[in-house]
């Protein structure tokens, strides 16, 4: 069975282990910006400049600011179920896991009610131009009514990046990526739907993305293993999971509100700005993508290896890193 292989994470020769691991996240993340990039190329070229910016602009701000956080906060759950899997402790782990699950669950039904309810005073709020806050509004309403699939996959896909996976998930973002591009291309340009039909698209692969990941989880024969009814709250792994997960989520949100104030002052030029900034920053996102692919590796790395109790190849894969960065 999986559960007795040998975990090259902690016995593999170290810097050929992080960079087997390293670089399907780096083509997930490529993917993952493909993915988001495809709503406003697609808006941008068959329905117009107001469009497109009713797909990024504020829309996009608001988007990355909350998704930014959940994924920062999820990234204590990486940390503890990398632990526990390092040190091969069945019980603490799977609690973990479904305690992460149970987090994406509420945390996506919490946000979507909040995130509907707010969405016109978020986006009066940045001075989002007259012409395109009607289909802004309709983008983020769609968008945060499906935003749990979003938080399901993130957490779903982080809980098998902390065991040693990091090419299923990769897999799972190119089949949403190309499935992405095809209901935009049948919403927007065949259908005539325009950003609504974008905001499905986009809420449709990522319900895939949650499904496949999810069904990933509910069959593993490894000692991790997802069972539905066992989905709830362990309150001192919640806690533990929090307590590492808010740091890196609130400095997320500074970096996602220092953003915001950047977007409210181009919202103020007027629409043909706001579409020439969205376009800039799908570019501008791919300078990010190589330091957090290295980011997920190291904390996926050391988690292992501390549960495993092997001190020196943390050290040791902490210097790899940081001489390569």
């Amino acid at each position: 069975m999986r559960a007795m292989s040998k975990n090259q994470i902690t016995e593999g020769v170290i810097w050929k282990q992080l960079l087997f691991f390293f670089f399907p996240i780096l083509l997930g993340t490529l993917f993952q910006q493909l993915y988001n990039t495809a709503d406003t190329v697609v808006v941008g070229r068959f329905v117009g400049t107001k469009a497109l910016a009713a797909v990024g602009g504020s829309t996009g701000q608001i988007v990355n600011l909350v998704v930014n956080f959940f994924v920062g906060l999820a990234s204590g759950a990486t940390v503890i179920i990398a632990r526990y899997y390092g040190a091969r402790d069945r019980i603490k782990l799977n609690n973990a896991l479904h305690t992460a699950i149970a987090l994406s669950i509420v945390g996506g039904i919490v946000t979507a009610v909040a995130g509907i309810s707010l969405t016109p005073f978020l986006l009066q709020m940045m001075n989002t131009p007259a012409d395109v806050i009607e289909g802004s509004t309709m983008y983020l309403r769609i968008y945060f009514a499906g935003i749990i699939f979003v938080f399901v996959y993130n957490i779903g896909s982080g809980i098998l990046r902390a065991v040693g996976d990091s090419k299923r998930p990769l897999y799972f973002l190119i089949v949403c990526c190309f499935l992405n591009i095809f209901l935009d291309i049948l919403f927007v340009v065949y259908l005539k739907l325009g950003v609504k039909g974008a905001a499905f698209a986009t809420v449709i692969s990522q319900a895939v993305s949650a499904l496949l990941v999810i069904l990933s989880l509910t069959k593993s024969v490894d000692i991790y293993r997802l069972r539905p009814n066992k989905i709830r709250f362990y309150k001192s792994l919640l806690i533990a999971i929090v307590t590492i997960g808010l740091p890196a989520g609130l400095q997320s949100v500074m970096y996602g509100i220092s953003n915001i104030i950047i977007q409210t002052s181009l919202n103020s030029l007027g629409t043909e700005t706001v579409a020439a900034h969205t376009a800039f920053a799908k570019i501008d996102a791919i300078y990010w993508m190589i330091s957090g692919a290295f980011s997920v590796s190291i904390i996926t790395f050391i988690g292992q290896n501390y549960g495993a109790r092997k001190f020196d190849r943390m050290k040791k894969a902490s210097k790899y890193v940081c001489s390569w960065t």
